[in-house]
Parts: structure tokens; sequence; C-alpha cells
């Protein structure tokens, strides 16, 4: 899998993506740290990788823009909830092909994920 990291995703879950196999870049090694969502969105489509995110603004832009969307996986984690969360993203990686999750958007949190297809 593809993915473009927003600047907000933990390294910790950078490197956990990198040692599962997953061509991960992120947005500050493209200089986009200080984009705009919409900026993000269009990159990752533009190179063809799934956008990961902890900001849930991006629910919002993908729903009214669907141009826009190249798959987005919002993660709802933090310090505590680190590992169980990368449990269920492991869980998504291991049953959904890259083309799959590029027509979703998915939802990791602790011990659960859901997917919206964006329509």
């Amino acid at each position: 899998m593809r993915v473009l990291t927003d600047h907000d995703v933990y390294k910790v879950t950078v490197d956990f993506l990198k040692m599962n196999g997953r061509d991960v870049v992120t947005a500050k090694e493209l200089g986009l740290q200080k984009s705009s969502d919409k900026e993000l969105l269009e990159k990752a489509k533009a190179t063809d990788r799934v956008l990961q995110t902890r900001d849930k603004d991006f629910g919002t832009m993908v729903f009214l823009r669907k141009e826009l969307c190249p798959g987005v996986i919002y993660l709802k984690i933090t310090p505590s909830t680190m590992n169980a969360v990368h449990n269920e993203l492991r869980k998504i990686m291991e049953k959904y092909a890259e083309k799959d999750l590029k027509t979703v958007f998915s939802v990791v949190e602790p011990h659960r994920y859901r997917i919206r297809r964006i329509d």
C-alpha cells in the first residue's frame, strides 16, 4: 500500500507502516507540512496514495468534494491507544487491497474500524 501521511500522524505510526512493508511518504518529506487539507488530498490523488491523517475535518471534505478523494484513513489515536489502533490498522492492511481503500473513508480506532464508501 502506498500512503501519504499528514503532518499530524505520529512518527511511531509512520515507522509501524514502514515496518509492515508499506510505501510511506510524509507531508513533511514533500514540503507539505503547512499545506491545506485540499492540497494534501490533491497530492495524495496525484501520487496515487491513500491519505492517512488524525484530522477529522477530512471526512467533511471527502464527502463534499468526492473528486479529490484518493481514499482516507482517519486515525482516532492517542499515545495511550496507539497499540490498539495499530492492531486495527494492521487488520485493514491485511484484509483490503490498496485499490479498495482508495474508494473509501476509513476510521480506525481502538478495537474497531469502520469503512464507508465514497459514492
